[in-house]
């Protein structure tokens, strides 16, 4: 990218995540609308990168993003476009255990450069009741 070239929206949702999942959600609302909204796992309704950060510290002791994929839908426009980023998270429980391989998808759409709407999907709560021996893998 040069300097002269805004990024686009699939770069905006990759240098996001990097950020947020540093975590620095000061740093993620860069990239984001003040008209934000999120959904996290569980269908959880949030309206601020510090949101995701505080109910990720309540889960892990530090967890991460692989991303494998991040794919714009057809019919982006300058104006809008959906991102879907695609990988596993890895990391440890709060207990130290460490984890990887937990598949993420995550939704996004960028309006005008920002991100609007966050969509959040992930294998965590799955693995959690396997860990506390409620389900088997």
């Amino acid at each position: 990218m040069t300097p002269d070239t805004s990024p686009g929206p699939k770069e905006i949702v990759e240098e996001f995540l990097r950020i947020v999942m540093i975590p620095d959600p000061v740093g993620a609302r860069a990239f984001t609308s003040p008209e934000l909204r999120i959904r996290f796992t569980g269908g959880r309704p949030m309206r601020d990168p510090s949101e995701t950060s505080a109910f990720n510290a309540g889960r892990y002791r530090w967890v991460k993003k692989r991303f494998e994929q991040t794919d714009l839908v057809a019919g982006a426009t300058d104006e809008e476009a959906t991102v879907y980023n695609i990988g596993t998270l890895y990391g440890e429980w709060l207990d130290g255990t460490p984890f990887e391989g937990n598949r993420y998808v995550d939704r996004y759409v960028v309006k005008q450069g920002k991100i609007v709407k966050m969509d959040v999907w992930n294998d965590s709560a799955e693995w959690m009741l396997v860990r506390a021996g409620l389900a088997v893998f």
